[in-house]
């Protein structure tokens, strides 16, 4: 099976054991079989869609990707990657910090918000949380805006993302 995947993804088809596979931004410019992406892009081969926005997401990712080699992964294999990831692995079940209240302006950034038990608003908020690329649509809230590096600013290493996205989050509780 010829595989395809994208830079951001690249990191958890290596984990998982694919040894062999191409690195496109756009795979259907590849011949491949099966393309591995985020969930948020689409492609006319056939592809898995997969999620990395928290640890749990990662987690699951890396399980289901390697069920696509010889031997797939168990749970302690795949706690290894995790470790030296402080947040990664303190993040990987849900918590509750009900006590910030928020108000999220994009999916993925949701699920992270969820992950680490803010309580989402609309009305009543302390923060504003962002991602930079929608920067312009907060220049007039009156209350603390927090912004979080989406995929271009960001390591291509989901671990790595986590980090640094949770340690932002994590200075508001």
């Amino acid at each position: 099976m010829k595989i395809v995947t994208t830079l951001m993804c690249e990191e958890v088809v290596r984990l998982a054991g694919i040894k062999e596979y191409k690195v496109n931004k756009n795979p259907d410019l590849e011949e491949g079989d099966l393309a591995i992406l985020l969930s948020e892009s689409k492609v006319e081969m056939d592809s898995l869609a997969i999620k990395l926005n928290t640890p749990k997401q990662l987690f699951e990712s890396i399980k289901e990707v390697s069920k696509l080699t010889e031997r797939e992964l168990d749970d302690e294999e795949i706690l290894e990657f995790f470790k030296g990831y402080e947040l990664a692995l303190k993040y990987l079940k849900d918590h509750d910090n009900s006590h910030v209240k928020v108000r999220v302006l994009s999916n993925f950034l949701r699920d992270i918000i969820i992950n680490i038990g803010f309580e989402i608003n609309d009305e009543d908020y302390d923060y504003v949380i962002y991602p930079d690329y929608l920067k312009e649509n907060v220049l007039n809230e009156v209350c603390e805006c927090v912004e979080i590096p989406s995929h271009t600013f960001v390591s291509k290493n989901p671990f790595e993302r986590i980090e640094a996205r949770y340690g932002i989050l994590e200075k508001l509780i």
